[in-house]
């Protein structure tokens, strides 16, 4: 029996794992399900595990809304490097795993609607040449932005999906393929294939006037307004949220000349939930950076050379010893780092496991030619600006922070992350409840006054809000000491805010020429609509309806 066992195997080897296009072990043929629908991909409503998974488990139709999960099982008859290898077959595993992964093809009603190489850096090297089935979510309402498929399905949604799967019934078909990036594309045979009928259900049918509005109520610091709003908008609001158009909000809260409007609370927060704003917090790196300048502690002229020795860290130069606090403050350093590019030397995801960031970032190289003073969004300095911060005001950012932020501000509740050496990280991560975050963004509506006192200077608050450097990629969006700035239009009325934002669709929008501070909180981490759904959000729910 053991030896009719074995000849099966080496049967089923040789017969889908061709000699010619074998580099590496794989994990073979996993069961008899694998073996049955090899080539096939296979949807089900939610993550079943292998020894659970059955074919009944497989949809063939399947009712799409806000609220649906979906996920893809793709069975292959061998691992991703062994596909690679017969593309290029004089490359090597490692190689292979360096350039190449597979292409997905989404297609509506048997139209190509987006197609895209997944980046080689995910999946890792060890399951591009073991896995030999592919199980990912597409859609994971619970646990958004963990998969690089969720990052596929996404991108597929905003580049076309989002317009194909109108109401009603739909063919939805996905291929796989391997490609390699060389000197070219090269793209190899379908290597799995499945499809679904989808009836899509997206658009929420729900009447407004059943839905109640929170009635404010007065917070420490915080008066009530009187001011009238559009509420059948907000109603309107309420209930895409609700119903899952507008996703993973958690709060949302309009401060009008310094008084709560409105204050509503989603997907289970409340006024006393502490939100993981993200990058929001590198604004509070400017804010204490402004407060300890005045305070006589460092100056934003200052450069490096004054904070560390220069020597002790890679790729010395002049230019990295000249790099100052404002530099800093503005993102237009010349220190080779871009978070928008996953293969530049400082991204921030090379930074996080490292045992030292602020020696990570400082041994980084310094570029001028490269960077020539443009903006580049590079996390890593706003770390530097941090330890800066600690190492100058008394006793620590930690302790500084509270005595002049945090308490005059009546804030209590609150998280600060930390580095490896245990300080506070400036590169994002606070927590704070929503209108905590509404009183920081009036502090800056004040010009920088509390109850009539001054905690950051006007002058400080003036050069924050002044457009330093312009985003490059986009039209009219500028940057100033950590903080955004952009123009909403709303009924031809140009609206100016600068703003916080942090991954996931968090914001604190300051008006420049209305008396209005809005928060965004939400947890759509790590996906591809989580600002834009803010700036619809924005454009055409909340502005209308608060400037009636």
């Amino acid at each position: 029996m053991i030896r009719l066992n074995v000849l099966t195997g080496l049967f089923l080897m040789f017969c889908y794992f061709p000699l010619q296009a074998q580099l590496v072990q794989t994990q073979g043929i996993t069961s008899p399900l694998h073996q049955a629908n090899q080539g096939k991909i296979l949807f089900t409503s939610r993550e079943i595990p292998p020894d659970e998974l059955k074919t009944g488990d497989f949809l063939t139709s399947y009712s799409l809304t806000n609220h649906s999960n979906l996920f893809l099982t793709a069975f292959l008859g061998n691992s991703l490097t062994n596909y690679l290898h017969a593309l290029a077959p004089t490359l090597s595993a490692d190689s292979l795993t360096k350039v190449g992964n597979y292409q997905f093809s989404f297609y509506v009603d048997q139209q190509l609607i987006y197609q895209t190489n997944l980046h080689p850096g995910a999946p890792y090297a060890r399951i591009k040449n073991e896995e030999t089935v592919i199980r990912k979510p597409l859609i994971d309402n619970q646990h958004e932005g963990r998969w690089w498929s969720q990052s596929a399905w996404n991108r597929f949604m905003n580049q076309g999906g989002d317009q194909a799967l109108t109401e009603g019934k739909h063919l939805f078909t996905l291929e796989i393929r391997p490609y390699l990036k060389l000197s070219h594309v090269l793209v190899g045979p379908t290597l799995a294939r499945g499809e679904i009928h989808l009836d899509v259900k997206r658009k929420p049918t729900f009447n407004p006037d059943t839905i109640k509005l929170t009635t404010p109520k007065p917070y420490p610091g915080l008066n009530v307004s009187s001011d009238s709003f559009d509420r059948p908008a907000i109603q309107a609001l309420k209930g895409n949220i609700e119903a899952g158009v507008f996703k993973h909000i958690t709060s949302i809260v309009v401060l009008k000349k310094g008084r709560i409007l409105l204050e509503e609370y989603f997907n289970g927060a409340d006024r006393n939930t502490l939100h993981d704003v993200r990058s929001v917090g590198k604004s509070f790196a400017s804010t204490l950076t402004g407060i300890a300048q005045n305070e006589g502690y460092l100056n934003e002229k200052q450069s490096l050379r004054e904070f560390y020795d220069l020597n002790a860290y890679a790729f010395q130069s002049a230019a990295k010893a000249a790099t100052t606090v404002r530099d800093l403050l503005t993102m237009s350093s010349a220190f080779d780092g871009d978070d928008d590019h996953l293969d530049s030397p400082g991204n921030e995801e090379h930074m996080y496991p490292e045992p030292d960031w602020v020696r990570f970032t400082l041994n980084l190289p310094v570029l001028p030619a490269k960077y020539q003073g443009e903006w580049h969004y590079f996390t890593a300095g706003v770390v530097l600006l941090g330890d800066i911060l600690n190492k100058r005001v008394p006793q620590n950012l930690d302790v500084y922070s509270r005595n002049k932020l945090f308490e005059p501000l009546g804030i209590r509740h609150y998280r600060w992350p930390y580095t490896p050496q245990n300080v506070v990280s400036t590169a994002g991560g606070i927590q704070l409840q929503a209108l905590d975050l509404a009183k920081y963004g009036q502090l800056y509506q004040n010009k920088g006054k509390w109850n009539g006192q001054p905690l950051i200077p006007e002058t400080w608050v003036a050069k924050t809000f002044t457009k330093h450097k312009a985003i490059p990629g986009r039209t009219q969006e500028y940057y100033g000491y950590l903080f955004w700035n952009k123009t909403y239009t709303v009924r031809d009325k140009r609206l100016e805010t600068y703003y916080c934002t942090g991954n996931g669709g968090n914001k604190i929008f300051v008006f420049t020429d209305q008396p209005l501070v809005v928060v965004v909180t939400a947890t759509a981490y790590n996906t591809s609509y989580a600002h834009t759904q803010i700036d619809r959000l924005m454009q055409e729910y909340v502005l209308p309806a608060v400037l009636k």
